[in-house]
């Protein structure tokens, strides 16, 4: 009997993605932690335990294992190593080894990120990364975990979402330092991105044959009207602004700004990315609107992100057509190897995870068919976790988790991942059994791989 099959490449790798201080606890002594004291979340609620990485991390490792997984990207607290300018914590820097060897013992290789999104507290007061040396310093930090944890890991990401790290917290204030500044947003920007050109050179004169990306978010940034000048226009900054700036100023060797004219040579020894790390999670279609200035227009169209506080997630626009449509974009603009370094969905529930994997999955599929090279995807997350500004009303976890008792429940969409990882692929009874609604979708647009049962 023949049944309808979405097959991926042998060797695909198999995901979940997390981050130091949404998921490790009580991350004291970096910038984000004193923000939500502040209250300045959604809900008004702290990270406090978050996921209690930092003393059983390995519990969740073993969740991970289980769902037959073979890699879990994860990221070093930098305020942990190095608590005081300088000064490096050789306890937290055995707690990575611990939780790195740990990964390695369960058969999932480590794909480790340096920086997401928190700065130490020693950095902030210094004005993070508007402070140009800055660079120095991530440079710093960057040799340290390399001589240090760098025999436990080839496969590096320093930065993640720069684009949006700094629309958070330099455009749209809703991050520390809490400015809303184009001038700051830029200087911050091009420390980023030199940040990470220095780093990639720290990283391969120490091991080579490391692999190193940053991991870019990228979105379906489409006009609302495409007759309209306007929407085109805001469109086409948008994509150019938040999904291939950086991008294209590594590839380029030269470092234009986001905003203005002029530019600067990378001096790098090394290459600037080794593969793209590409995160997404929907569209946002545009539709002109002049604020009165330019700070107006960039506040109405570019800070997205805002939506955050009065839109739920699982109201928002959904697109694979629109990751798929990027991969194809990415692949014959870069020709670099990609990997889906997080996608997601959030809901308290589970009514529409499923499908949304699924969908996003096929999105991939299609795309590996036209002949880009995707070697993995990582769904965020494992576990619901501590998410920035909304807090913990917003939910993406493979498991659900009661931050009072730490108590883990797999949601379905958990049984599912474990299907399709264990197939490595789609078949037609998966989607019946999770997500009927895209049977006729998936298998009459020629993806359909037979397979004989």
């Amino acid at each position: 009997m023949a049944s309808g099959y979405l097959q991926f490449p042998a060797g695909f790798i198999w995901g979940v993605a997390t981050s130091s201080h949404q998921n490790e606890g009580n991350n004291t002594n970096n910038d984000f932690w004193q923000w939500e004291q502040a209250g300045h979340t959604r809900d008004g609620t702290i990270s406090g335990l978050a996921c209690d990485w930092w003393h059983n991390a390995e519990a969740d490792f073993d969740r991970a294992a289980a769902l037959g997984l073979n890699t879990l990207r994860l990221s070093l607290e930098w305020s942990r190593l190095e608590p005081k300018e300088g000064y490096w914590d050789d306890t937290a820097f055995e707690r990575y080894r611990q939780m790195l060897l740990a990964l390695h013992e369960r058969g999932l290789r480590p794909m480790v990120t340096l920086h997401h999104f928190t700065n130490p507290l020693w950095l902030a007061k210094q004005d993070g990364w508007l402070n140009p040396t800055v660079v120095d310093y991530f440079a710093r930090y960057t040799a340290q975990v390399i001589e240090r944890l760098g025999d436990l890991c080839s496969w590096w990401c320093t930065l993640n979402e720069p684009n949006v790290y700094l629309l958070m917290a330099y455009l749209a204030a809703l991050w520390p330092p809490g400015y809303r500044s184009i001038q700051a947003f830029s200087q911050a920007a091009r420390h980023q991105v030199l940040a990470h050109a220095a780093a990639v050179d720290v990283i391969k004169q120490h091991t080579p044959q490391a692999q190193v990306s940053f991991a870019n978010h990228i979105a379906a940034f489409d006009p609302h009207r495409p007759w309209h000048l306007g929407d085109r226009i805001i469109a086409h900054l948008l994509d150019t602004i938040m999904n291939r700036w950086a991008l294209d100023s590594l590839q380029g060797g030269c470092l234009r700004p986001p905003f203005g004219t002029g530019w600067e040579k990378l001096s790098m020894t090394a290459p600037p990315l080794d593969y793209l790390a590409v995160n997404y999670y929907g569209s946002h279609p545009q539709q002109f609107k002049f604020g009165g200035s330019v700070i107006g227009l960039i506040e109405q169209q570019v800070i997205h992100e805002e939506r955050a506080w009065d839109t739920p997630w699982e109201m928002r626009e959904t697109s694979p057509q629109g990751l798929y449509q990027l991969l194809l974009e990415m692949w014959e603009r870069y020709q670099l190897p990609i990997y889906i370094t997080e996608n997601g969905f959030c809901e308290m529930g589970d009514e529409k995870r499923p499908a949304y994997i699924i969908s996003h999955l096929a999105a991939v599929h299609r795309a590996i068919a036209a002949g880009v090279d995707v070697r993995g995807y990582y769904y965020w997350t494992l576990v619901d976790n501590y998410e920035w500004a909304e807090g913990w009303t917003t939910r993406f976890g493979l498991y659900h988790l009661d931050p009072e008792t730490q108590k883990r429940t797999p949601r379905p969409s958990a049984n599912l991942y474990r299907e399709i990882v264990r197939q490595n692929g789609i078949s037609e009874d998966l989607v019946k059994a999770y997500a009927p609604q895209l049977l006729g979708e998936l298998f009459a647009t020629g993806q359909l791989v037979t397979e004989e049962e």
